[in-house]
């Protein structure tokens, strides 16, 4: 295991090297919000106590699954139209095939539930430009144009409200390779339009595609707490401005991140696929990463990060003040691949025992230890134990506190404590109680 964790804090400390855009934002001034520090405290308590969420990839793209024309496509699946360059009309054919009757949102909800995940965000449409849901914006959507003729965004809305799961949706309001006028990523004269059916203005495709389905999403499901934006690259002021107004207009009090472009800084730092050394003090922030190689379905890919490996970076997290939305791929029957299911239950049933140490905790007081990390929460710090002392004894770096106790989260059993110069040094049994990661909890007066 412990190479596992090795693995797990070289790579937390890369970046993507797949998406150099992941961070691209609008260089423009920043808008700078009216409310309150204390009124920002109250709206995102929720959301800094959850901690764990799943993030979902869905859509037309999980048909092909990483193939086009019989060959593979590198790179994430939910890129395959613009990485093959399929032209439009050849694109949306993919639509009639689409008819995922397996789908359950109820399934897919317990599943996150039982993971230990207290929010859900999912793809209401991505950079292909296929909505998830039914939209009288575009009839490139599941209702209109595919056989299924069901709005899985909302069936499990419903699911969310009845098993107490929040549920926020993506939304991709630049890059569309579908619609006329949608954008584009241009890198240094890289990816340009492929198709002369995605011409058109962008203006025209903001007012027309983007705010009303903003305003879709946002008003038919009952009330969304989460809107994820994505890649503002060439998104100007003037777009954002109106989306912005439109989210405003529909949830005051709703969550979005920070890739609206055009100066919106949002609620949320959002690193992809890494977890930065220090987090990101002073601002609220959510690490989003794949659970395999790919974001949408690619049916080759079945790499799934152990259990394990996940646990570790969800304590890595919590321990520098973030959340970890955790993406899985749908595939186009609308299943979640069995793997994926495994590793994330096995988080779940880490969550169950030692949830404490995770839910409601606020970054580590102390510098990070080698054999771990640490989480807090008002007068009490829980030590999360990944390498177990041989020789029975734990240094914990805290000096000068009254009164300290420890004892074992699973079991509830006291530990001795004694006060050194190092710190708390504190007898452990030999045997750890979790081979991935055992908590202590510290408490003090």
């Amino acid at each position: 295991m412990k190479s596992v964790k090795n693995v797990v804090f070289a790579v937390a400390a890369m970046a993507c090297a797949l998406l150099p855009f992941a961070q691209a934002y609008s260089k423009e001034a920043p808008v700078v919000s009216k409310e309150t520090p204390e009124q920002k405290d109250v709206r995102m308590k929720w959301w800094r106590e959850a901690k764990f969420g799943m993030f979902i990839h869905w859509g037309l793209y999980s048909v092909p699954g990483g193939y086009y024309q019989g060959k593979p496509i590198r790179q994430y699946g939910e890129w395959i139209m613009n990485n093959a360059k399929i032209p439009v009309a050849e694109y949306a054919a993919f639509a009639p095939q689409f008819n995922p009757v397996k789908f359950n949102a109820d399934e897919w909800v317990k599943i996150a539930k039982e993971a230990g995940m207290k929010y859900i965000v999912i793809t209401s449409k991505h950079h292909e430009g296929f909505a998830m849901f039914r939209s009288k914006a575009s009839p490139f959507n599941i209702y209109d144009a595919t056989p299924f003729k069901r709005d899985p965004l909302a069936e499990l809305a419903e699911a969310c409200r009845k098993q107490g799961i929040k549920l926020g949706f993506y939304y991709s309001q630049n890059l569309d390779w579908h619609h006329p006028g949608g954008g584009m990523y241009y890198k240094k004269g890289g990816v340009k339009r492929w198709d002369p059916a995605q011409e058109g203005d962008p203006d025209k495709y903001v007012d027309q595609i983007v705010v009303p389905q903003v305003k879709e999403i946002l008003t038919q499901y009952g009330e969304i707490p989460i809107i994820w934006f994505d890649i503002p690259v060439g998104f100007t002021k003037s777009m954002a401005d109106r989306v912005y107004k439109t989210v405003m207009e529909c949830n005051p009090n709703i969550l979005m991140n920070n890739r609206l472009g055009g100066g919106y800084r949002g609620d949320t730092e959002t690193p992809e696929q890494k977890i930065p050394d220090q987090g990101f003090p002073g601002r609220d922030w959510e690490t989003c990463m794949t659970i395999n190689g790919t974001w949408g379905y690619k049916k080759d890919d079945a790499k799934f990060k152990p259990a394990e490996d996940l646990l570790v970076k969800l304590i890595d997290i919590a321990s520098k003040g973030g959340n970890f939305l955790l993406n899985v791929g749908p595939d186009p029957e609308g299943m979640i691949p069995a793997g994926e299911v495994n590793s994330i239950a096995g988080v779940g049933k880490w969550l169950q025992v030692n949830g404490e140490a995770i839910y409601g905790t606020t970054a580590s007081p102390c510098a990070t230890p080698a054999w771990g990390r640490y989480t807090k929460k008002n007068r009490v710090v829980y030590a999360h134990v990944f390498d177990w002392p041989k020789d029975g004894k734990l240094v914990v770096a805290i000096k000068g506190i009254k009164s300290p106790s420890a004892t074992l989260l699973a079991s509830k059993a006291k530990l001795d404590v004694k006060e050194t110069a190092e710190g708390l040094s504190i007898t452990v049994p030999t045997e750890e109680p979790d081979k991935v990661a055992s908590v202590i909890v510290i408490e003090h007066q």
